[in-house]
């Protein structure tokens, strides 16, 4: 019994530890995130192409801001250079959150 408790355990930890979704937030690169997430609606879009070797992320509507993985960076630096917006750079985002980065499946701007 104790057995079949410790697995069940472990499962849930597991299962804990990657959890798939979606998130609705601003597109903002790392190195702008890090001095101005509390102005990522205003965050430009040549800003943040400028920026793209810094990485990715989406700040989140409490502020939080989440980074991406590596293919995650390549989908948002695509939708940038695809979009007409200058600013005010909405994305919705699926896939799984790994830690503290979302492992994207898809992105899109709106």
């Amino acid at each position: 019994m104790k057995r079949v408790f410790a697995i069940t355990v472990l499962a849930v930890a597991c299962g804990a530890a990657a959890l798939a979704g979606e998130w609705q937030g601003y597109l903002m690169d790392a190195m702008c995130a890090a001095k101005m997430k509390d102005k990522a609606a205003g965050h430009k879009a040549k800003c943040a192409l400028s920026c793209a070797k810094s990485g990715f992320g989406l700040v989140t509507a409490d502020g939080k801001y989440v980074k991406f993985d590596e293919a995650g960076n390549a989908k948002a630096q695509e939708a940038l250079k695809g979009t007409t917006k200058e600013q005010d750079l909405m994305v919705k985002v699926t896939g799984t959150l790994d830690g503290e980065t979302i492992l994207v499946e898809s992105l899109s701007i709106h």
